[in-house]
């Protein structure tokens, strides 16, 4: 049972680590400019879609300046 719990850990451990023994992105340079821009196009839409869910893309209602055209 031992060793099977030990070949499990080790077998994660090396899966884990697939994108350093396994390029992650195509050898090509024109095919791996276009992969690096859709991964960071992902990355930056989390953080939209994060701000969307929290509300945090709203504007606050607090400050003077009224987004309805009130006092400025």
């Amino acid at each position: 049972m031992r060793r099977v719990l030990q070949l499990a850990l080790l077998t994660v451990c090396l899966s884990t680590s697939v994108g350093c023994m396994l390029p992650l992105y195509s050898a090509t340079p024109e095919r791996r400019v276009q992969q690096l821009l859709f991964t960071s196009e992902d990355l930056r839409m989390i953080v939209d879609e994060w701000e969307r869910i929290w509300f945090l893309d709203s504007p606050s209602h607090l400050t003077p300046l009224r987004t309805h055209g009130g006092i400025i």
